[in-house]
């Protein structure tokens, strides 16, 4: 049942993902083109990175290309269905929350699945969680988040470094998903509600 569970939030994540790769490419007026590139380069490059380092080849979506396949059709439908929402800078940051938890907690998982370390477990959540939407935001042209003062990275950080321990400590592995994924949620939901960041590094008084 939870392997099952775990499959349906990795597609689930993927998708999310891809969504804000379109949404980005509507807002800055791509075509259909545009947004299939965005969308599916976001949905699957932190889960292509992630496969890579660990060595898991051939990646997930050249195994099941049914992922590609979902990024294609939900790009395809943000095109047409962009103009709909209210605010996509609202939809995109709250997806893009979702999916940042996700990835967090199932590259984790998965590196743990491998045999990696806990430290690595965690860099591998980290890692998937952040590539898809720094080459989103690459490619879109915006600074990408995580270089950004808002509490992105982080977020990602606590919630494999909650799932990892909990893991480690026999905490059943449903519990430490939920957990992880809770943890990640509510730190990024709140810095968007709070505008919680991090210290800036400021050039001490007196330097030139």
């Amino acid at each position: 049942m939870i392997d099952a569970a775990v499959v349906f939030l990795d597609w689930f994540g993927v998708v999310v993902f891809a969504l804000t790769g379109s949404l980005a490419a509507s807002r800055k007026r791509m075509d259909i083109a545009g947004f299939v590139l965005l969308g599916t380069a976001t949905g699957i490059g932190g889960g292509t990175n992630r496969d890579a380092v660990i060595g898991a080849t051939p990646v997930f979506w050249v195994t099941s290309p049914g992922y590609l396949l979902a990024c294609v059709a939900a790009s395809a439908a943000v095109f047409f269905l962009a103009h709909v929402p209210q605010s996509r800078e609202f939809l995109l940051l709250r997806f893009d929350a979702v999916g940042l938890a996700l990835f967090a907690i199932l590259g984790a998982e998965k590196a743990l699945a491998v045999g990696a370390g806990p430290v690595a477990a965690v860099a591998m959540g980290v890692v998937t969680a952040t590539f898809g939407g720094i080459i989103r935001d690459v490619l879109s042209g915006e600074s990408p988040a995580i270089l950004s003062r808002e509490v992105y990275a982080t977020a990602a950080l606590a919630g494999a470094v909650a799932f990892v321990l909990l893991s480690g400590a026999g905490v059943p592995r449903e519990t430490a998903i939920v957990t992880g994924f809770v943890v990640t949620v509510a730190i990024r939901f709140g810095a968007l509600h709070w505008n919680w960041a991090l210290p800036r590094y400021g050039q001490p008084s007196g330097d030139t």
